[in-house]
């Protein structure tokens, strides 16, 4: 089972319903219910999840989109390790950094984002949703 790190944007289109990714997102989510992959993100992803979450919708509600979404991903925590390794990185945006250095220590093959672009340095595989559901 291939095992793959979610970033937040994916998250966030799944939780806030944006469209068009909204499906792509969801699709994810199938994947991992139906364990074609396993999945994990970091505790920050849930930190944005949440702010904006709690914003539009509040913070019951945002609560429960978080739960919903710990039930079913591994939450890698960040280190001073991890975080050091993401300053002294090449990577021009640094939560992409501590981003990738997270997807990283879990093991994850592939990382799952919307933001290609700044995730250049990544020494693994950085797909959108909608691509890698098409490797499925």
């Amino acid at each position: 089972m291939r095992s793959i790190f979610i970033d937040s944007d994916i998250l966030l289109d799944l939780v806030l319903k944006r469209e068009p990714f909204h499906e792509w997102a969801l699709g994810i989510f199938f994947a991992v219910d139906k364990q074609q992959v396993s999945a994990c993100t970091s505790v920050h992803a849930l930190l944005n999840v949440h702010y904006l979450a709690k914003k539009s919708f509040g913070e019951r509600n945002a609560r429960a989109s978080l739960k919903a979404i710990a039930s079913n991903v591994t939450v890698i925590g960040e280190d001073i390790e991890l975080i050091n390794k993401a300053i002294d990185s090449d990577f021009s945006d640094f939560e992409d950094a501590v981003q990738f250095y997270a997807a990283k220590s879990a093991g994850a093959e592939v990382i799952i984002t919307r933001n290609i672009k700044d995730y250049k340095q990544a020494t693994i595989p950085v797909l959108t949703a909608e691509q890698f559901l098409k490797t499925l």
